[in-house]
């Protein structure tokens, strides 16, 4: 199954030294199925979705996960999990 994945993030960007600078799709046992790059700081723009087309998802999977990332801090800690609806 091949999905669009449209995120809304809102992160506390300052600049070019601080900004969500990616988020990834998970399965439920933590393979990465996608990963989208964000090119830039969103100071201005908050919250702020971005899309991520052509996501291969295992026929049966139920749900994902989001994991957003971080210029200064890294992958956050908590991914948000997400139900599918064929």
């Amino acid at each position: 199954m091949v999905w669009n994945i449209h995120v809304t993030l809102a992160h506390p960007d300052t600049g070019w030294d601080h900004y969500a600078d990616g988020w990834e799709v998970l399965d439920a046992q933590g393979r990465r199925l996608g990963y989208r790059e964000l090119m830039h700081p969103h100071v201005d723009e908050q919250p702020f979705t971005r899309s991520l087309s052509g996501v291969s998802i295992p026929d049966g999977t139920r749900e994902i996960l989001i994991r957003p990332r971080c210029s200064r801090d890294g992958w956050s800690g908590t991914a948000v999990r997400v139900e599918l609806r064929p």
